[in-house]
């Protein structure tokens, strides 16, 4: 797997794993197997509660730790600039390790207004070597507007909703301009649905590969890091089998087509939305 390159130096694999909802015993032989089998990005937050259990799976894996990237993020109620260096701390006790290689404001409360001062901490942080790159998540054009033009610091990552039937172009090409990495939460969106779609199967018997393959793999071909979450071991091994094909420009443009107006999975429009 190929790694992108952030712009401060620091560099991203192309698929991560989620651990949303992956807790206790079950959850650290999940995680565990995912590194066991190749995955090197691991993505949680303070809100998951699962912060002691990815810790726990990244002690019994037998990946060395500098080859994993150990994400969390911030939580909305601490985003005053004592409570998020706070926050970032607790994070690295839970996790059982010395630093955070990314560390996400979890969404931006705009009602609340304090995102500015919490990336100030988060730069703060980052310059005390408690974490090595800072990003957002679920931050609109404004949002980022307003961190460049307060503090001079660009994220690094924003990690958003982004999957065949909500493509957000617009923001995908805005995100190039600007240097910044999407990272793709739920990139296979309703996977219910998306797996029926008659569109992506075809393609999926084109190339000899499952739809989720193919989801992925558009996410990689867009520059995108996608962040696939699966208990299965045999799934966990599909999703990162991808880089061996690459998607035609007309079969990228079917699946771009998909798209849908209505095709957010959840009513959390980032301009009004406030996480506790």
């Amino acid at each position: 797997m190929e790694n992108y390159n952030l712009i401060d130096g620091q560099v991203l694999p192309q698929v991560g794993f989620g651990t949303y909802k992956l807790n206790g015993t079950t959850g650290v032989h999940a995680i565990v197997n995912a590194l066991n089998n190749g995955y090197r990005i691991l993505d949680t937050a303070y809100n998951y509660e699962n912060e002691g259990t990815v810790g726990k799976a990244i002690q019994e894996s037998h990946v060395d730790r500098d080859q994993i990237i150990v994400t969390s993020k911030l939580p909305g109620r601490y985003h005053s600039y004592d409570q998020a260096i706070n926050a970032i701390q607790e994070s690295i006790y839970r996790l059982s390790v010395e630093y955070l290689d990314l560390y996400l404001i979890h969404w931006p409360n705009p009602k609340q207004g304090k995102y500015v001062e919490a990336w100030k901490a988060l730069i703060d942080a980052q310059k005390l070597g408690l974490i090595k790159s800072i990003g957002v998540c679920n931050f609109l054009e404004e949002h980022i507007e307003t961190l460049e033009k307060e503090t001079g610091v660009l994220p690094t990552v924003n990690q958003i909703e982004l999957h065949p039937y909500f493509n957000q172009k617009d923001v995908l090409e805005y995100h190039k301009e600007k240097g910044i990495i999407i990272e793709a939460w739920s990139p296979l969106g309703r996977a219910s649905e998306v797996i029926n779609d008659a569109k992506i199967g075809q393609i999926a018997k084109k190339y000899n590969k499952t739809i989720p393959q193919i989801i992925l793999k558009w996410h990689v071909q867009n520059g995108v890091v996608p962040i696939p979450k699966s208990t299965s071991i045999a799934r966990q091994i599909q999703n990162i089998d991808i880089f061996d094909f690459y998607l035609e420009s007309g079969d990228l443009a079917i699946i771009d087509a998909l798209t849908q107006d209505n095709g957010r999975l959840k009513d959390q429009d980032p301009a009004t939305y406030e996480e506790f």
